[in-house]
């Protein structure tokens, strides 16, 4: 199945009665670029294909959601992209160069916050900033460190563990770090999945406002279609595995900065939803799925 820009689908234009924006930046290379790539496993059984001709282009300072059923193979692709796994075949260009290795320039943000226990939020932060910025003056590295907690809104909880936070403050620590060096690509994995409602829509919020400051390039995992509209420029939804691709990519036409309460009074927004649904349960349903 050839990768499909939603706003050219047929169906597309039958349901929502009009094209969304157009889907590549003219004179601009891709930023960020997937292509052909396939990721095969050797198994006692043979060979066993997650992903099969992968084709994205991501174009500087856009948000990404990508979406699909769990076995899918979105965190082996954005692994690719951290530089934690490798394609069998295709590439994964940024900037038009491999990616060979994990590096700074692009930073992972977990579900499970990925925070040192014994750490506090400052010195969680600060090993990253040391370890980017080593020859920085120490007042600055220390400044860094503050200014970032700061952004998240933990300017007094800096001194506090893990332990002595709630999830989503564990979950601001983890993202505050990711930011405080700048990357170019911010890889976030289900970073809200295992938050309450509440703290879930807030951190959403804040997310954008920071990536609105700061216009970094960030591609998310989720399996929330709501949160998909919400916070991305693009949802890419991709097929079932084995030999997972992706199927179609939904350009979302919410001008931003975005209000959650305006756009869910917007007609346009069920439309998109409920296409978003129709693709994951009945195009692309699992067996078990009625």
């Amino acid at each position: 199945m050839q990768n499909r820009t939603f706003k050219n689908s047929d169906v597309a234009r039958e349901r929502l009665g009009k094209p969304l924006a157009t889907a590549s930046r003219t004179g601009q290379n891709p930023y960020l670029e997937i292509k052909d790539v396939s990721k095969i496993y050797p198994t006692k059984n043979g060979p066993f294909t997650v992903l099969d001709g992968v084709n994205l282009n991501v174009y500087q300072g856009e948000f990404i959601c990508v979406i699909g059923h769990s076995g899918c193979g979105k965190s082996t692709l954005l692994n690719m992209v951290s530089g934690f796994n490798f394609p069998s075949s295709g590439q994964v260009l940024l900037e038009g160069k491999p990616i060979t290795k994990p590096g700074p320039d692009r930073m992972v943000v977990f579900q499970n916050y990925a925070l040192l226990p014994w750490r506090t939020a400052f010195e969680n932060i600060y090993l990253a900033v040391n370890a980017v910025y080593p020859n920085k003056p120490e007042a600055e590295k220390r400044a860094i460190v503050r200014d970032n907690l700061a952004m998240v809104g933990l300017g007094d909880a800096m001194d506090k563990k893990p332990t002595q936070m709630s999830g989503g403050m564990r979950q601001r620590v983890s993202i505050a770090r990711a930011l405080s060096i700048r990357p170019k690509v911010l890889i976030l994995d289900e970073p809200f999945g295992a938050l309450d409602a509440i703290t879930k829509e807030e951190l959403q919020e804040e997310l954008l406002k920071i990536w609105g400051d700061n216009r970094c390039t960030v591609l998310m995992i989720t399996h929330d279609i709501d949160e998909a509209l919400f916070l991305a420029d693009k949802l890419v939804m991709m097929t079932n595995g084995p030999h997972a691709k992706i199927g179609e990519v939904m350009e979302i036409p919410f001008d931003r900065p975005r209000d959650r309460v305006r756009i869910m009074e917007d007609p346009e927004y069920y439309k998109l939803r409920n296409y978003a649904l129709d693709f994951l349960f009945n195009r692309f349903a699992h067996d078990d799925v009625g």
